[in-house]
């Protein structure tokens, strides 16, 4: 990555997301093009049934960095994603949801530190001083802790909020951590596990969230008990029986 300039990009899943996605898209250009930070914006149509497609095509039109690509596999939050990161163009991806549940100012944050400290990835946590959490209904939040534990222990890790989507990676470290394996939401494990068990360098600062006030989450708890321990179970067998043979060099 060149540390003079390098593009940042921003990529979003969005399933029916029509009344909430313009004031995520339009505070995160907005943000950057403030800061001077070169970027696009890649929304990606996770098979949306509802006007989605139409609200992208007039937020594209105010603002050239947005560009709107359909998810070419079956629906579902990993699919989605996949999609985005196959579609990039930046020299780093930040993934972000299209709810208003991050903040911009975080993502400015991300790239500084990205480019300011050399690191391959830049991952936040909502559970650590600095941090601010507005509204998480108490039982995601229970089982968001639960969850989180649990891997910082298997892992012996001092990240503690791995399952958040919302993190930074330099483009070699997107390349590095293939093949990618999660259609849902344990991708959101899957990518910053794999980066950390292949040697990838990373910096944690806080952020902040904010609970979606439209829409409808897509988080499915009961159905994505299995595939998280799936994923997770998975990436620590390659830790503990791949003797390093997957980890990369870093880029730095």
């Amino acid at each position: 990555m060149d540390s003079a300039r390098p593009v940042l990009s921003v990529v979003i899943p969005a399933h029916n997301e029509a009344d909430g996605v313009t004031p995520t898209v339009v505070a995160i250009a907005e943000r950057l093009r403030r800061e001077s930070i070169p970027f696009e914006i890649v929304v990606v149509d996770d098979h949306s049934t509802d006007d989605t497609a139409g609200v992208l095509a007039r937020i594209a039109e105010a603002h050239p960095e947005v560009r709107r690509v359909e998810n070419p596999r079956s629906g579902g939050f990993g699919h989605a994603v996949l999609a985005g990161l196959d579609a990039f163009h930046g020299d780093a991806v930040c993934i972000v949801m299209a709810d208003a549940s991050d903040d911009p100012d975080d993502i400015v944050t991300y790239y500084r530190t990205l480019v300011e400290g050399g690191y391959d990835c830049v991952f936040g946590s909502r559970f650590m001083r600095g941090s601010r959490v507005v509204d998480y209904p108490v039982h995601k939040l229970a089982l968001n802790r639960l969850a989180n534990l649990f891997i910082r222990v298997l892992f012996g890790l001092r990240l503690n909020d791995t399952t958040n989507a919302f993190k930074c990676y330099r483009r070699h470290v997107i390349q590095g951590c293939a093949p990618l394996l999660s259609k849902h939401f344990n991708l959101t494990v899957e990518l910053p596990l794999k980066a950390i068990v292949r040697g990838y360098s990373y910096a944690v600062v806080p952020i902040r969230w904010y609970n979606r006030t439209t829409g409808v989450s897509k988080l499915k708890i009961k159905e994505m008990g299995s595939r998280y321990l799936f994923i997770v179970l998975y990436v620590w067998l390659e830790k503990m029986l791949s003797r390093g043979d997957y980890r990369r060099e870093s880029g730095r």
